[in-house]
């Protein structure tokens, strides 16, 4: 299946190397909740567009589970940083 310019791409499970050293950077000094990527989808820009369907759980007593998606841009200079969080 091809995509649309500018579109992102359908969400997949198998997420590729350059996706998670992109999602581990951009999330590593995040505190209060733990983000575990199930799903990512891309958009190719000047860099990459990720939205990651992630699992999460905050760092409570007793732990608090759901789920989010969260935005991240991987310019193609400079590290990857998040650029939204939606919780579901």
């Amino acid at each position: 299946m091809s995509n649309l310019p500018g579109a992102y791409s359908p969400y997949t499970c198998k997420i590729s190397a350059e996706a998670k050293k992109a999602f581990e950077q951009a999330t590593k000094e995040l505190v209060g909740v733990h983000y575990s990527p199930v799903a990512v989808s891309t958009q190719i820009v000047a860099g990459v567009n990720y939205k990651f369907f992630c699992n999460t759980q905050a760092a409570t007593i007793l732990p608090l589970y759901g789920a989010a998606i969260v935005s991240i841009y991987a310019p193609l200079k400079g590290d990857a940083h998040i650029t939204h969080i939606q919780t579901l």
